[in-house]
């Protein structure tokens, strides 16, 4: 099983930064690869980032359109942690983040309990 923890959330202005982290614990030799979801109230939840191959070197990362050049995923595989880096943040990305680990064995996702973030003009 796997485990993940985000925080980093907020209330920022628009045009202001905020770095998201992912905790991840558990078997974490079953993850193939992480994400970063977000949802608003009434609508499916979207992809945002992921970071892919990780049980095959190099891993790569992808990222929705509406945040290409804004957000940036990372990690610390040392410590197991996931980040997502927002900067020049607008009133659309306000949303609950959440975090996501996909892995070889079921239940195969794995999610966080979310984050809010929310973007003030």
């Amino acid at each position: 099983q796997v485990q993940l923890v985000e925080s980093g959330g907020g209330l920022v202005q628009a045009g202001g930064s905020l770095r998201l982290s992912c905790a991840a614990s558990g078997t974490m030799a079953t993850i193939t690869s992480m994400n970063w979801y977000r949802q608003i109230p009434g609508k499916d939840r979207e992809l945002v980032a992921r970071i892919l191959s990780l049980l095959s070197p190099p891993a790569s990362t992808e990222y929705a359109d509406s945040v290409k050049g804004r957000f940036t995923l990372s990690m610390n595989r040392a410590r197991n942690i996931m980040y997502l880096q927002m900067d020049n943040l607008r009133l659309e990305d306000t949303a609950v983040y959440y975090c996501k680990a996909d892995t070889i064995y079921y239940p195969y996702e794995h999610w966080g309990q979310g984050t809010q973030v929310t973007v003030s003009s």
